[in-house]
């Protein structure tokens, strides 16, 4: 336990407050790390680098390396059914796949979808896998308003969307224009519930910091949008569930942690701004990417049993 590495704000939190290990540092080097995505197969970490164009790879055995260059500054990723990896491609302003043949990952990326209507997309920026195969994604412009993560370019779409794409079919239908900016997304444990970010206040002094809630209605519609939390200080730029339903954002000083009824229960302290995190997948580690660096918290029991 480290009573350090977390501050109670409610009760209910206090399991996770005695199940943290104390904050480890794992690597650095980055200008901005996001979209972490943990691959159980080689036990082993993938990230975006996003000014430096490039994706980084940590794994405890190997430690840190640079897995794949001129990325198309790529941004969120996702862990697909059949072991493949998606991207949200800034650059390219697609969704692209990397395949994986025989348990391994390919050296080639392919398109899944860079258009809606025959406009070109904003710059697709975070995505979450169903369970029925489809990818959900937001769409916000922050890949086009210079050309520091992605190339400067005039938007195209009429607003910044949610999109739901059904790789079966390659059907391709926005799900909301409700938030301003959408940024991170996840589901709820028995996905009835759609999380979704509005970090407009990165680029507005009077924009949103906060997380909105989505009701799915027949696991393909979105209704009554309502404020989940305020996220501060900072944006909930990338966020996670665990498997008790439990929410984990990102902020300026670390990992909020709310419950699902909308309670902050604790922050996990972090030095560095945190922009997105994820689990292993056993939800036993917290892997944080904070700025420059990737940490981790490890839990004397999985997040997914506490509380």
């Amino acid at each position: 336990m480290s009573e350090s590495t977390v501050t109670l704000f409610d009760a209910r939190g206090a399991a996770l407050q005695h199940a943290c290990r104390p904050l480890e540092h794992l690597a650095s080097g980055a200008l901005w790390s996001e979209g972490p995505v943990w691959l159980p197969a080689e036990q082993a970490l993938l990230w975006s680098d996003i000014p430096n164009d490039r994706m980084l790879r940590w794994s405890a055995v190997d430690g840190l390396s640079v897995w794949r260059q001129s990325v198309g500054f790529a941004n969120g990723h996702a862990l697909a059914a059949d072991g493949a990896v998606l991207h949200c491609s800034h650059g390219h302003r697609a969704i692209l796949k990397t395949p994986c043949r025989d348990g391994c990952l390919a050296d080639t990326e392919e398109v899944l979808v860079d258009r809606y209507q025959e406009r070109r997309l904003n710059s697709p920026n975070d995505l979450v896998v169903k369970r029925d195969g489809t990818i959900w994604f937001s769409d916000p412009p922050y890949g086009i308003l210079s050309d520091r993560e992605g190339h400067l370019a005039p938007q195209e779409q009429r607003h910044q969307y949610v999109f739901r794409y059904d790789p079966a079919d390659g059907q391709l239908d926005v799900v909301s224009d409700f938030v301003e900016d959408p940024n991170g997304l996840a589901f709820s444990p028995d996905e009835s519930i759609l999380y979704v970010s509005d970090t407009s206040a990165a680029r507005r002094a009077d924009g949103r910091h906060h997380i909105v809630a989505f009701d799915v209605i027949a696991g393909r519609s979105l209704v009554n949008p309502r404020i989940f939390a305020e996220v501060g200080p900072g944006l909930p730029d990338g966020f996670r569930v665990s498997r008790n339903g439990w929410l984990y954002t990102s902020s300026a000083c670390g990992v909020q942690v709310y419950h699902p009824d909308g309670t902050r229960l604790a922050l996990i302290n972090v030095p560095e701004m945190v922009g997105n995190l994820t689990f292993d997948e056993h939800e036993q580690a917290l892997y944080i990417l904070a700025t420059t660096s990737l940490y981790r918290v490890a839990f004397d029991q999985p997040a997914h049993t506490l509380g």
